[in-house]
C-alpha cells in the first residue's frame, strides 16, 4: 500500500493537458482509493517499460494525488520521455501501452468490471499518437485501418502483446510507483533490468 498522502491541491496545470493544450477528460473510477491509485501507476508504468524496450529514453515516471472535497480525491500521471529513434508504429504502441497496461491490472487482481475499463480510458493518448504519427507522414485511423497505416485497434494489439511478456517488469515498476509516487528513468532500469537508453542528440 502507499504511504505517500495525498497533496492538499491539484497538481501544476501543465500536467492535466493533452498534448494540444486541451484539459484531458476525465472519469469517475468505481474502485477505493488505494486500488485506484495503483492502477494509474500500472498505467505510466506501461508507458515506462514499453518505451525503454522500444529505445526511447525515460526521464521520470509518477503517479499523482490529491483532495478533493473533504472525502473525494483525484488521481493522473506523468511520464517523461526524451524521443530520439523509434519506429513509429513502436511510439504508438507506448502511447497505447498505459491504458492497455491499466485494464491488464484489474483483470489480474479480479477487479474488473465494465464501467472500471471505461474508466482507464485514455484519449489523450491515443489523440497524441495520431498527431505525431501524421506529423511525420503516417496514418493511424481511430476505428478503421486506411491505407498504408494501422488502426488504432491494431496499435492496442502490439502493446498488448508486448505488456505481456514484460509484465514482470511493468508490475515492479508499479508497485516502486505507487510506493515512491516518482521514479527516475535510472531506477526503473535498475530494478528492471531494462536498458534506459543514453541520449545521442537533442531531445525531441
Amino acid at each position: 500500500m502507499s504511504t505517500m498522502p495525498m497533496a492538499p491541491v491539484v497538481p501544476k496545470p501543465e500536467l492535466l493537458l493533452d498534448h494540444r493544450g486541451a484539459t484531458k477528460a476525465t472519469f469517475d473510477m468505481p474502485l477505493d482509493y488505494e486500488p485506484a491509485r495503483l492502477g494509474v501507476a500500472f498505467h505510466e508504468a506501461g508507458h515506462a517499460v514499453l518505451a525503454m524496450a522500444y529505445g526511447i529514453h525515460v526521464v521520470s515516471s509518477e503517479v499523482m494525488s490529491w483532495k478533493v472535497g473533504d472525502d473525494g480525491w483525484g488521481l493522473t500521471g506523468a511520464t517523461t520521455l526524451n524521443v530520439e529513434q523509434v519506429g513509429e508504429w513502436q511510439y504508438a504502441a507506448m502511447l497505447a501501452a498505459g491504458e492497455v497496461a491499466q485494464v491488464q491490472y484489474l483483470m489480474v487482481a479480479g477487479l474488473w468490471t465494465p464501467q472500471r475499463a471505461l474508466a482507464c480510458t485514455a484519449d489523450h493518448d491515443r489523440e497524441q499518437a495520431v498527431d505525431v504519427l501524421a506529423h511525420h507522414g503516417y496514418q493511424l485511423g481511430r476505428a478503421h485501418v486506411p491505407a498504408g497505416g494501422r488502426s488504432w485497434g491494431q496499435v492496442r494489439g502490439m502493446a498488448r502483446r508486448r505488456i505481456s511478456y514484460l509484465w514482470r517488469e511493468i508490475r515492479t515498476v508499479a508497485h516502486a510507483m505507487n510506493e515512491n509516487t516518482v521514479l527516475t528513468g535510472g531506477e526503473i532500469a535498475a530494478m528492471t533490468g531494462l536498458t534506459n537508453p543514453a541520449l545521442t542528440g537533442g531531445a525531441a
